[in-house]
C-alpha cells in the first residue's frame, strides 16, 4: 500500500453515561487503519459499532479518548480544512445558486475571484452540472443535488473525502447512477476515499479495501482486499464472479448469511 495518507493509531472514544453512576459509554476501542494516498477505503459493521465516530474523529469534530489520528505526517486535534466531508443529506444553502454553493468552501481561504470561478466551472463540469450552473437546490433532482454537493466537497481540493452514507436516501435507480457518477469523479481526481455504508453491495462495487468492523465497542476484525477492475464503473463490478464471492464473504463475517439461508 501507498503511504498512508490516513491512520488511525489504537483509538478509543469513550462518551459518559447519561446515569453519572454508569461506566462510560466506550463506541470504538483500540481501533488501528491506515487509508493509502488515492485509495477508496469502505468501512462497514453492524449498525451501532461506532462507524459514524470514526468519520467525526478523522473530520476533527471529535477528539480520541486514547490514541491518535493523522492526516498524513499531521495529527488531526481539530476540524481539518484539508478534509472534505458528504453527509446523506445534501446540506445545499437554499438561497444560494449551485454555483454560489459550490463556492461556499472557497470564499474564506483566500483565493481570487478568477481561482475561484476556475475551480467551480472545473467541478461543475467533472460532475455534470454545468448546465445547471444558475439554478437553485429546489430547482434540482435528488441525485443532481447530491451531484452538487459533492462538486462543493472537491472544490476545496480535499487531501481525503469522508463519505458517510451519501446514497441512502435515495431510490434505487438514482443510487446506481448516482454510484457510477460519483465512482467516475473520484477516481478521475485521484482524491483519497473513505466511505462507511450499510450496503454491502456498493462497498464491493466501490471501493479498494473493505474494513469490516466489529459489534461494539467497535474494532477492524477483518481487512478484506477487492482487487476487481474498473473502479470507475461500479455496475460493471457488480457483474464479476468476484463481486459474488466477496458478498457471500462479507455476509459471512457480519453473520448475516445463516439470516439468508433462512
Amino acid at each position: 500500500m501507498a503511504s498512508p495518507a490516513l491512520e488511525l493509531k489504537a483509538v478509543t472514544r469513550r462518551f459518559p453515561a447519561r446515569d453519572r453512576a454508569a461506566p462510560p459509554f466506550t463506541a470504538i476501542e483500540r481501533l488501528s487503519f491506515q487509508v493509502g494516498e488515492g485509495e477508496f477505503v469502505a468501512l462497514v459493521g453492524p449498525s451501532g459499532c461506532g462507524k459514524s465516530t470514526v468519520l467525526n474523529l478523522v473530520a476533527g469534530l471529535d477528539r480520541p479518548s486514547e490514541g491518535e489520528v493523522f492526516l498524513g505526517a499531521e495529527q488531526v486535534t481539530g476540524p481539518n480544512s484539508h478534509v472534505g466531508f458528504m453527509l446523506q443529506k445534501d446540506l445545499l444553502l437554499p438561497w444560494r445558486s449551485i454555483r454560489r454553493n459550490v463556492e461556499f468552501g472557497l470564499e474564506a481561504r483566500g483565493l481570487t475571484r478568477e481561482e475561484r470561478a476556475a475551480r467551480i466551472a472545473r467541478e461543475l463540469r467533472r460532475c455534470r452540472l454545468t448546465e445547471f450552473a444558475d439554478r437553485y437546490p429546489h430547482q434540482l433532482s435528488g441525485g443532481q443535488r447530491q451531484r452538487a454537493a459533492l462538486a462543493r466537497t472537491l472544490a476545496i481540493d480535499p487531501a481525503l473525502v469522508l463519505l458517510d452514507e451519501p446514497f441512502s436516501a435515495l431510490d434505487a435507480q438514482t443510487k446506481i447512477l448516482l454510484q457510477r457518477s460519483f465512482a467516475q469523479t473520484i477516481a478521475a481526481s485521484g482524491v483519497t476515499t473513505l466511505l462507511i455504508t450499510h450496503d454491502l453491495n456498493e462497498a464491493v462495487a466501490m471501493s479498494d479495501r473493505i474494513l469490516v468492523m466489529s459489534e461494539r465497542p467497535g474494532r477492524v476484525v477483518e481487512e478484506i482486499t477487492v482487487g476487481l477492475p474498473d473502479r470507475d464503473n461500479p455496475v460493471a463490478r457488480q457483474s464479476m464472479p468476484r463481486a459474488l464471492e466477496l458478498m457471500r464473504h462479507l455476509l459471512h463475517a457480519l453473520h448475516l448469511d445463516d439470516r439468508v439461508d433462512a
